[in-house]
């Protein structure tokens, strides 16, 4: 009796093996599960990598591949110049440059077109491009270069303009602006309203010309005159090298007076040649409907370095007090 109590009693506590193949098959279907679920993790993980890659490889490697993938024999090269020129900006001498050889010397390219769209900047930088297009138009004469005006070439950009052998524009364009300034501000009156004492130590009399918070020295203002003369007579002799007879200036004193005009107006004067946008030069003037850029494109680094970099000076320029002096262009 006994072992028939035991017996019975090992029957009900050990789970039966129908318990245990449904427990083993539970487990196995849950590994399984976790299995699956690692594969399509690493899978995603695998495909957002790649993703970001080809955004990346889009960045920094779009330009060239836009030429390696055009099946054209010769195709219109581009060159866009766009905004402020100046050493600092997507508009510098070096960007313009570096993509104005790479588009000369590229064999496919059949013509080149600056595309303008700028209020101007740097004396400097845009003479460093007018000498460049000077050059390559000498060394690849077979190139033409033409400037197109989106909805502005005014000062450095239409001394860039210049240079090449024809400008195009809309009529609605605005053109001209060919002077040269350099301004500021001058507090000095209302520093004595609110009785503030302007402590300015230099060691060199002249090295406090322009200080907005002193009187503005008769000598100085004389000095940067003169200066501001030369560069304008420097930016109307590449005018005049670049359009020569086009230009009416004895029909128009006012041509280098710093004064700008639409583009109809501008043709007359002889700022212009024709009318005529990007495409219609690509298609009827050079001969080559497809158009591909060879404007360089700021690195993702170099881009997300300046942005750190802007907003840094930004603070530091704000809370030092900084004079980051007068805006010449």
């Amino acid at each position: 009796m006994s072992e028939s109590n035991n017996g019975a009693h090992r029957n009900q506590s050990e789970p039966s093996r129908w318990e245990r193949d449904l427990l083993n098959r539970m487990v196995m279907a849950t590994v399984t599960e976790n299995r699956r679920g690692r594969r399509w993790g690493i899978f995603f993980k695998l495909l957002t990598f790649g993703y970001l890659f080809l955004i990346l490889g889009v960045f920094l490697w779009g330009d060239k591949l836009q030429v390696a993938q055009t099946t054209a024999e010769e195709y219109t090269a581009l060159v866009e110049v766009k905004g402020l020129i100046s050493s600092e900006t997507k508009a510098s001498a070096d960007n313009i440059v570096t993509g104005l050889r790479n588009a000369f010397e590229d064999k496919k390219t059949k013509g080149v077109i600056l595309r303008m769209n700028t209020p101007g900047g740097s004396p400097v930088q845009s003479r460093y491009i007018n000498r460049e297009i000077s050059r390559l138009r000498e060394k690849y004469p077979k190139i033409p270069v033409y400037a197109v005006v989106a909805d502005i070439c005014a000062s450095g950009g239409y001394y860039i303009a210049a240079a090449a052998d024809k400008i195009y524009a809309d009529e609605g364009s605005l053109v001209g602006s060919i002077g040269v300034l350099i301004n500021g501000f001058g507090f000095v009156d209302g520093m004595q309203e609110l009785g503030i004492e302007r402590r300015l130590l230099t060691a060199g009399e002249n090295k406090g010309i322009l200080d907005p918070f002193s009187p503005l020295d008769e000598t100085h203002k004389e000095h940067i005159q003169q200066m501001l003369d030369q560069l304008h007579e420097q930016f109307i002799d590449s005018v005049k090298e670049g359009r020569g007879e086009r230009l009416k200036v004895a029909d128009n004193p006012e041509l280098f007076s710093g004064l700008f005009w639409n583009g109809e107006k501008a043709k007359e004067m002889g700022l212009v040649d024709e009318f005529g946008s990007s495409s219609y030069v690509a298609r009827e003037v050079i001969g080559a409907e497809e158009i591909v850029d060879f404007t360089p494109k700021e690195d993702v680094w170099e881009r997300f370095a300046r942005n750190i970099g802007a907003g840094a000076a930004e603070v530091l320029a704000t809370f030092s007090g900084l004079d980051l002096g007068p805006n010449l262009r």
